[in-house]
This record gives structure tokens, C-alpha cells and sequence, in this order.
């Protein structure tokens, strides 16, 4: 199994394996080991698929405003624990392809590989609950329709992705493209760069 397929594997495991307790405070069961890629994966949509139902619970127009707030700073750690999380599996991706030699007129990509990875991973958590609003009955036969739509848009798109991805991973290890990674840099976690806590 590529790199690719092994993600797209275990995406959709980790989605699974979420929703069999289907809450937010479920703790994680990593069935990899540490320090490997495969246990990077897993907990990289582990992250995204707790961080979907936490944007679902914070949008609740009752939500007491001390408990919205609560919820707004852990989703901001879950926002810096993605970050961090793709920028590791960057390292992985640096390891593997940055001692390749360009080949003449090489180009480079508008992102990382591991921010592709990060869509594709957001992508399964998507196609997850997507399915989840198909299979409704308890809504009309228009909305289901386009529910149905979209999940034929998501299908194609998770095809796509699949592909574009792996031809990049190829063109990586072909020196057709050149392996490249710029760090996030985000400032507002930043107690030295945020200007509203270093001016406290």
C-alpha cells in the first residue's frame, strides 16, 4: 500500500473509531505506534474530527456565553495542536525527498505535502457526516437530494485528491518538483508577537 492509500486507510479508520463514542472528551485509542508516520496520521484527524464537532457545539445559539468561551480557547489549542501536527508530518516528508536532486526546470508547489494531507484529512470527516445527512429521514425529499449532490461532489473530490497527491509525491521522489516547507509562523499564540498579551 503507497503512502496515499495507507492515509486514506487510515482516515476513515480514525473517523470510525471516533464515532463509536461519538464525544468530544472520548479519549484517543492510537492503535499505531509513536514516533511513526501512521501514528501521526491517525492523530491528525483524530484532531480535525473532534475540532468538526466542537465548531457544531459552539454554533448553538442557547450555548451559555462562559461555556462558548471556554469552548472558543480549545479550539483554539485544537487549531495549534493541528498546526504543529502537520508541520511534523512536513519533517517526515523533508526526511524522505529533501536530499533529491531537481531536475532541470523543476517547479515547486503552492503548499506542503503535509497541508494536502491535512485537507484530505478534513475531507473523510467530511464525507463522514455528509452520509450522516443522506441516510436522515427525518427531512424532506428536496434536502435529501442535495445531500446526495454533494456527497457525489465530496466522492469525486476524495478521487481527485487521491490522485493529485500521489502524482506529487511522485514528482517529489522524481525531482520534477522541488520538496519545500515554510512553517506556519502564526503570531497570535505568540506571547512575544501578539501585540495584545507582550503589551500586557
Amino acid at each position: 500500500m503507497n503512502f496515499i492509500e495507507t492515509s486514506n486507510s487510515i482516515f476513515a479508520q480514525a473517523v470510525r473509531d471516533y464515532h463509536r463514542t461519538d464525544h468530544v472528551d472520548a479519549p484517543i485509542h492510537n492503535p499505531y505506534q509513536a514516533g511513526t508516520i501512521e501514528h501521526d496520521l491517525y492523530l491528525k484527524n483524530w484532531i480535525d474530527t473532534v475540532q468538526w464537532h466542537l465548531e457544531d457545539i459552539i454554533r448553538d445559539p442557547d450555548i451559555n456565553p462562559v461555556e462558548a468561551l471556554a469552548l472558543k480557547r480549545r479550539i483554539d489549542r485544537s487549531n495549534q495542536d493541528r498546526t504543529d501536527l502537520v508541520e511534523r508530518i512536513d519533517s517526515y516528508f523533508w526526511e524522505l525527498f529533501h536530499e533529491v536532486q531537481p531536475q532541470s526546470g523543476a517547479r515547486i508547489n503552492t503548499e506542503s505535502p503535509a497541508w494536502a494531507i491535512d485537507r484530505l484529512s478534513i475531507l473523510h470527516v467530511k464525507l463522514w457526516h455528509m452520509q450522516e445527512q443522506v441516510d436522515r429521514t427525518d427531512v424532506s425529499a428536496e434536502q435529501h437530494d442535495k445531500c446526495v449532490a454533494k456527497m457525489a461532489v465530496l466522492k469525486e473530490q476524495l478521487a481527485d485528491m487521491t490522485t493529485s497527491i500521489g502524482q506529487l509525491l511522485e514528482d517529489y521522489a522524481a525531482g520534477t518538483r522541488i520538496m519545500k516547507v515554510y512553517r506556519q509562523m502564526k503570531m497570535y499564540n505568540d506571547p512575544t508577537l501578539n501585540p495584545v498579551l507582550y503589551k500586557k
